[in-house]
C-alpha cells in the first residue's frame, strides 16, 4: 500500500508513537528546518525562555565528529551570541556521546558569565563530557528515556587505542593489593601482574591520573558554583545547607561519577532514577511540567528521523541560527 504524501511532520505525529507515525508518510517539499524550529517554539512556550540545541547523531554514528570537540567552539559561540543581549535565562537541548572536557570548560566559561539561569534539556544521551557539561546548569530536565553517564575520561594508550582512565588506575590498584598480600606471605607478586605492569607506559598512568583528577575537579566546581547555588535548605525545609556541606556533596558526586569500579563501563547508562538514588543528584522530571515531556518526545522523534535519513553528524540550531554538520566535517548553513 503506497504511503500518504506529506510536506509536514509535527502535525502528523501520534502521541506515544511519535517516531513510528512519521514512517507512515512519504515527504515532499519538506522544510525540516521549519519543523525543528516549530519544535523549539513548543518547548520555549512551555519553559518561557530561549532554547538552543546542540545535538549529535547518536542514532547512527558514522564518525568521531559527533563528539564534543574543538571545532564546535565557533558555531556554538555564534549560536549563543545570536540570542538577545538582555536574555538572562536559557535552555540548552543537549544530545552527545561525550568528547573533550577542555572544550566543555570553554563552553561553560562562555555561558556562565552571561546567563543567570541555565537549564539542560536531555532528549536522550548526554554522556561522559556531556555529563560534566550539564553539571554547570541550574536545572537538569530528563524524560524516562534520557540518560547520563560516568565522567571517567578516556586516554590514549601506546597502541593508539582509547581506554577509560579509571580502568587503568583500578587495574594498578588491584595489582598493588595483590602484590602486598603476596609479600606479606613471603611470596613474589603474581608474575602475570608484573608482566602487565611492565607493558604499561608510565606516561599512560600519569595521563590517567591527571585526566581523572581534571574531570573530578570540573564536576565538583560546577556543582558547587552552579547546580547547588540555590540549595539553601535540607529536605526538611528548615535546616540551612552550609557551604562545607555543598562542597562535600559536590565532591562525593564527582568522585562517584568517575568511579570505574561502580559503573564498570564507560558507556554505562545512568537513568534519572539512578542519578537521584545513587548519586543524590536532583533531576527535574519532564512530566512534572505540563506538556514538556510530550514536546521533548516530539523533538527527539524529529531528530531521530533526520539522523536516520541523512549523513548529518551534529546540529547547532535555535530560533535564528542553524548549522548542520555532516560526517565529512562540512558545515551547512540553513
Amino acid at each position: 500500500m503506497p504511503k500518504s504524501i506529506s510536506s509536514t511532520m509535527l502535525d502528523k505525529m501520534v502521541d506515544g508513537r511519535e517516531f513510528e507515525s512519521l514512517l507512515n508518510y512519504q515527504y515532499q517539499n519538506l522544510d525540516l528546518l521549519s519543523e525543528l524550529r516549530k519544535s523549539i517554539a513548543e518547548i520555549k512556550a512551555i519553559r518561557q525562555r530561549p532554547v538552543v540545541c546542540y545535538v549529535a547523531n547518536v542514532v547512527k554514528p558514522r564518525s568521531s565528529s559527533i563528539s564534543i570537540e574543538d571545532s564546535d567552539d565557533l558555531p556554538f559561540n555564534e549560536m549563543i551570541a545570536s540570542l538577545p543581549a538582555d536574555c538572562k535565562k536559557i535552555d540548552i537541548v543537549l544530545v552527545t556521546p561525550g568528547g573533550f572536557a577542555h572544550q566543555v570548560a570553554k563552553f561553560v566559561n562562555k555561558l556562565r558569565p552571561r546567563f543567570d539561569e541555565i537549564g539542560f534539556i536531555l532528549l536522550n544521551k548526554a554522556m561522559s563530557a556531556g555529563t560534566i557539561f550539564i553539571m554547570a546548569g541550574d536545572e537538569i530536565v530528563m524524560t524516562n528515556q534520557s540518560q547520563i553517564g560516568p565522567v571517567d575520561p578516556q586516554v590514549r594508550t601506546n597502541t593508539g587505542e582509547f581506554v577509560p582512565a579509571q580502568a587503568i588506575l583500578t587495574l594498578i590498584e588491584e595489582f598493588r593489593i595483590r602484590g602486598e598480600e603476596a609479600i606479606k606471605k613471603g611470596q613474589q607478586p603474581p608474575w602475570t601482574d608484573l608482566q602487565i605492569l611492565r607493558s604499561i607506559d608510565p606516561k599512560e598512568i600519569g595521563n590517567a591520573m591527571n585526566a581523572s583528577n581534571y574531570s573530578i575537579q570540573m564536576v565538583e566546581e560546577y556543582l558547587y558554583n552552579y547546580k547547588f547555588k540555590n540549595w539553601d535548605r535540607h529536605s526538611d525545609g528548615v535546616t540551612p545547607v552550609s557551604a562545607a556541606e555543598k562542597k562535600s556533596r559536590a565532591n562525593e558526586i564527582a568522585k562517584l561519577l568517575c568511579e570505574h569500579s561502580k559503573w564498570k563501563n564507560h558507556g554505562h547508562a545512568i537513568t534519572r532514577e539512578a542519578a537521584w538514588d545513587v548519586c543524590k543528584l536532583k533531576i527535574h522530571h519532564a512530566e512534572q511540567t505540563v506538556g514538556l515531556d510530550r514536546a521533548m518526545r516530539r523533538m527527539w522523534a524529529l531528530f531521530y528521523w533526520m539522523f536516520e535519513n541523512s549523513p548529518l553528524a551534529k546540529v547547532f540550531i535555535s530560533e535564528n541560527y542553524c548549522i548542520m554538520r555532516n560526517d565529512f566535517q562540512n558545515d551547512q548553513k540553513k
